[in-house]
């Protein structure tokens, strides 16, 4: 049997084994909480902000007829309808202080309270000197529960848990939504399911608009149910990046002779533009950003937001490069990138800076480990004798990303006086390495230091030694030193970021033998800390 064969063959089966019975039996519960907060006529909010704004997306259990009003002190901020039917609402206030938090209050057009007010803070001005950051990193918390992902209630509640360690802001690394519509891999068992088709009511039309066509009401039964009731209201005041990833353009990185499922076509960058448009923010402007890049203003916005590529930036202390793989990749052999030339310049301008005390990348595709698949850095591959090689030529993949890899990496070892750190996620897995060497680039004075993040809602069957046959490994281009080898569990990261050190604090939680209850009280099984060098 060909490789292609065998794998799509193992989709259709063992990806649909169910959870544990206990898990399901528990699904329903919810997380202690020592004061519940009253949200009102909100299904789910969710906010990020900058030094001088703030930007909300939230959607209301009934259409409002007129445009709410989200009030931050003295400022009213009328609310712009994203969808056609008036539940979907974008919130953005300019102009604010920095390192300041506001009481927010949510009314509608008449003046009547929507929620309990709250509190958020935009971030410290780029020239303040704040002495700590804590933010939230993991990955995968997409997943709709009839396509037999993890309950939204355990990933909810797995998100408090985060959530109780009070994280200034949160990174939500890619695949927010799992809907493949045409990957011969995927498909099947999700968004191209007779299953599918009966949970969203109907299929897309790639020949219609997204949103304002039958798309539209499709994209709303089988997107919110995966966003809106794993959030709710619990991030209202911790601010959110979300990056997306292969399946946030509702297909899988797949390349066989009768398709090629990446770059995005048009239809897939509508997808994921209504998605984000939808329910999750983007990400606002910043000064040392290019603002040409791509997905910047799609919606003409002013002041401007981007789709693709972002910033976390926290005064001098932390600098958080945020951005996906996918939007911009190539089929250029030699000359191919993940990342057009504009983003790859942004980037290195970034690490070349003395600005920032701690500058980090957070890819959507992570460095240090490969599962064999095709849109991945690495040119391994699954071999007959089920191992990685890169003997056999791995179809359709390109040099050109490998060599893009290798000067991102080279950029970030050269931080001379900096931690070079990567926080990804994508593989479905916890993981910890130094990068001592990539190929014939020699790392070893400043390794790159690479983790995975830890994935929020992969169903059984979907981490990577399931799908893929291989855990993830890594690649032989590379070579690297494990502290934590990657772990097929749920999980998050926190990580705390003073002017010396980075500390990385890792929590896992095995669905198989752990009660839900255990999540309250989840601790960190690694701690790593990371010190400056010289």
């Amino acid at each position: 049997m060909k490789r292609r064969d065998f794998l799509r063959a193992a989709a259709t089966g063992p990806l649909l084994a169910a959870f544990p019975p206990q898990l399901l039996a528990q699904d329903r519960s919810r997380a202690p909480v020592s004061r519940v907060w009253d949200h009102g006529a909100l299904r789910h909010l969710l906010p990020t902000v900058s030094d001088t704004q703030i930007l909300i997306k939230a959607s209301f259990n009934a259409p409002l007829s007129r445009p709410p009003v989200l009030r931050a002190g003295a400022l009213a901020v009328p609310g712009r309808m994203t969808d056609t039917t008036g539940e979907m609402w974008a919130f953005h206030a300019t102009g604010l202080a920095p390192g300041r938090r506001f009481t927010l209050r949510l009314n509608a057009s008449d003046g009547k309270a929507l929620c309990e007010p709250w509190d958020l803070a935009t971030f410290p001005s780029p020239d303040a000197r704040p002495e700590k950051l804590r933010v939230l990193f993991y990955t995968c918390a997409g997943g709709h529960e009839g396509l037999i992902f993890l309950p939204t209630t355990v990933r909810n509640r797995m998100l408090r848990r985060a959530l109780s360690f009070q994280p200034d802001a949160a990174v939500a690394n890619g695949d927010h939504v799992y809907w493949d519509l045409r990957s011969p891999l995927t498909a099947r068992t999700t968004g191209a399911s007779p299953r599918a088709s009966e949970i969203a009511g109907g299929t897309f039309d790639r020949s219609d608009l997204v949103l304002g066509s039958p798309n539209e009401a499709v994209l709303k039964r089988a997107a919110g149910p995966q966003i809106a009731p794993v959030y709710g209201t619990d991030f209202r005041s911790t601010p959110v990046f979300f990056i997306q990833d292969d399946h946030d353009y509702y297909d899988n990185d797949d390349a066989y002779d009768e398709i090629v499922t990446f770059p995005p076509d048009a239809f897939m960058t509508q997808m994921a533009r209504a998605t984000q448009s939808l329910y999750y923010p983007e990400f606002l402007t910043d000064a040392t950003r290019s603002r040409g890049l791509a997905g910047s203003s799609s919606a003409g916005l002013a002041p401007p937001v981007s789709e693709s590529f972002g910033t976390l930036r926290y005064g001098r202390l932390a600098e958080v490069l945020l951005y996906t793989v996918r939007r911009t990749m190539t089929l250029a052999g030699p000359s191919a990138v993940f990342l057009d030339h504009e983003v790859e310049a942004w980037l290195t301008r970034r690490m070349a800076s003395s600005e920032v005390t701690h500058v980090v990348n957070a890819p959507s595709n992570p460095p240090g480990w490969t599962a064999g698949k095709w849109g991945e850095w690495y040119p391994d591959m699954l071999g007959r004798d089920g191992r990685l090689t890169v003997a056999e030529p791995k179809p359709y993949w390109q040099s050109g990303w490998l060599k893009q890899h290798d000067r991102l990496l080279a950029a970030m070892s050269g931080m001379r006086g900096r931690i070079p750190l990567s926080m990804s996620g994508d593989l479905h897995a916890i993981g910890l390495a130094r990068i001592l060497r990539s190929g014939t680039l020699d790392l070893s004075a400043n390794p790159v230091v690479t983790a995975l993040t830890g994935p929020v809602g992969t169903r059984p069957g979907g981490w990577p030694s399931g799908v893929r046959k291989v855990g993830a490994t890594p690649p032989q281009h590379l070579t690297v030193d494990e502290h934590v080898k990657p772990i097929e569990q749920h999980g998050f990261t926190i990580a705390d970021f003073t002017p010396d050190t980075i500390v990385l604090r890792f929590f896992k939680w095995d669905v198989n033998t752990q009660s839900v209850e255990m999540l309250d009280t989840l601790e960190p099984f690694h701690t790593a800390e990371l010190k400056r060098p010289g």
